[in-house]
């Protein structure tokens, strides 16, 4: 029987999964990409406008979840296409399904940066 790793050791090379699988994500999805930019341009408008520490919280949890999402939505995506290569009706649905759970968010996004910035910039 083979010897088990700690309970340090496991989490540390969970650690290491979710960094390459983040990196992943970032060097290679077209989707994360954009929001990666986004992200950037709204922190530095948050930098600018010198949003309160409230807003702050609400934007950066914002940003994660809509890039947390966005990872999601790839793995189902990916998940879909290595079941069933070729076009099936009910995986497009479920494909569907996960990019509308996305633009849900990203709509609700915007809706928190008009919040937090519209006062703001008139």
């Amino acid at each position: 029987m083979p010897k088990k790793d700690s309970f340090l050791i496991n989490r540390l090379k969970s650690v290491t999964y979710a960094f390459k699988g983040a990196f992943i994500l970032v060097s290679t999805e077209a989707s994360i990409k954009v929001q990666f930019c986004i992200g950037i341009i709204m922190t530095v408008a948050g930098f600018y406008f010198e949003i309160s520490t409230t807003e702050w919280l609400i934007q950066i949890g914002t940003i994660g979840l809509i890039m947390a999402l966005e990872g999601i939505n790839t793995a189902i995506e990916e998940i879909a296409n290595f079941i069933h290569p070729e076009y099936h009706k009910k995986i497009g649905l479920i494909k569907d399904i996960a990019a509308g759970a996305v633009f849900i968010f990203a709509i609700t996004a915007i809706i928190i940066g008009c919040i937090i910035y519209i006062p703001k910039i008139f």
